[in-house]
């Protein structure tokens, strides 16, 4: 299976975010090393994989948020 692997900058222009949020928030918070990107050796730049991020994102644009009532049960959004 080939991928497509892209730098932080080429991911920003996909993605609604900026090369500093996904370096900063996202890199901890949502993507991988190993699974959504990697290290170049010796180097301290990261090539992300997008079939993994889109992946990613698609699975959690799908996910239901519940509201909890006030008299008990929830409410899907």
């Amino acid at each position: 299976m080939s991928h497509t692997y892209l730098t932080t900058t080429k991911l920003a222009e996909r993605l609604p975010y900026t090369t500093r949020h996904i370096r900063e928030y996202l890199k901890d918070r949502v993507f991988i090393e190993g699974y959504h990107y990697v290290r170049i050796p010796g180097s301290r730049r990261l090539m992300f994989i997008w079939e993994r991020v889109e992946e990613t994102l698609l699975e959690s644009s799908t996910v239901q948020v519940s509201i909890p009532l006030s008299s008990g049960g929830y409410i899907n959004v």
